[in-house]
C-alpha cells in the first residue's frame, strides 16, 4: 500500500480522501534533519506553506512519486528538482478562494462599521453608541486591483451587498467583467471611482 506523509495541518475531510487511497501518518513535528530521515519511506508528500521541500528533501525521497501542495502556489517546493526525478507537483489553487474573499468582505464590514473601535471601547467600559454608528455599504463603490479567483469571489458578495464593483485588471476581458456585473477602469479610474 502507498504510504503518505502529511507535514501540516490539513482540514479532517481532506484527510480522510487521501486515508481511503494510501495509508497516511501526519506528523506536524518534523524538522528538516527528521524529514530527511523519514522521507524516503513515503510515496507521496502532501505540505502547505512551512514545509521547504528542497532538492535535497527531494533526493532523500527514494519512493517519492507526487508532491502535494494544499494551497496556492508551490513556491516552497524545488519543482525543477522534482521534475529531473519525475515526480509530479500539484497544488490546490482554489481551495482557499472562498475563506480570502469572506475575510476580504468581513474586514470590509469590519472598517464600515468600525467594530474593532467599538469593541475596544465596549471593553473599555463604554457605551458610545453614537460614536460607532458606521455606514452602509450598499449604493458604495468596491474597487478592485484584479479579478482572478479571489477578486472575483470578492466582487460576487460586495454584489449581493449591493454594492457597485469597479475593478482594474489588464488581463480580464470586458465581457467577463460584465458578465460579473463589474467595470473594468484603468488603474487611476479605479482610485478616483472607489468610494
Amino acid at each position: 500500500m502507498d504510504r503518505i506523509l502529511v507535514t501540516e495541518k490539513i482540514a479532517a475531510e481532506g484527510l480522510d480522501v487521501l486515508r481511503r487511497a494510501a495509508e497516511v501518518d501526519v506528523r506536524l513535528d518534523l524538522d528538516k534533519a527528521a524529514l530527511l530521515d523519514v522521507i524516503g519511506e513515503y510515496d507521496a508528500l502532501v505540505v502547505r506553506s512551512a514545509t521547504k521541500v528542497t532538492a535535497e528533501v527531494i533526493t532523500a525521497g527514494t519512493k517519492l512519486r507526487v508532491i502535494g501542495r494544499a494551497g496556492t502556489g508551490v513556491d516552497n517546493i524545488d519543482v525543477e528538482s522534482a521534475t529531473r526525478r519525475g515526480i509530479l507537483v500539484v497544488n490546490a489553487p482554489a481551495s482557499n478562494n472562498v475563506a480570502v474573499a469572506e475575510l476580504a468582505i468581513g474586514l470590509l464590514i469590519s472598517l464600515a462599521r468600525a467594530i474593532p473601535q467599538a469593541h475596544s471601547s465596549l471593553q473599555s467600559g463604554k457605551w458610545e453608541r453614537t460614536r460607532f454608528v458606521g455606514w452602509e455599504v450598499r449604493g458604495k463603490t468596491l474597487g478592485l486591483v484584479g479579478l482572478g479567483r479571489i477578486g472575483s469571489e470578492v466582487a460576487r458578495r460586495a454584489r449581493a451587498m449591493e454594492m457597485d464593483v469597479v475593478a482594474y485588471d489588464p488581463v480580464v476581458s470586458l465581457d467577463r467583467a460584465a458578465q460579473m456585473g463589474v467595470e473594468l477602469l484603468t488603474m487611476d479610474e479605479l482610485a478616483a471611482r472607489a468610494t
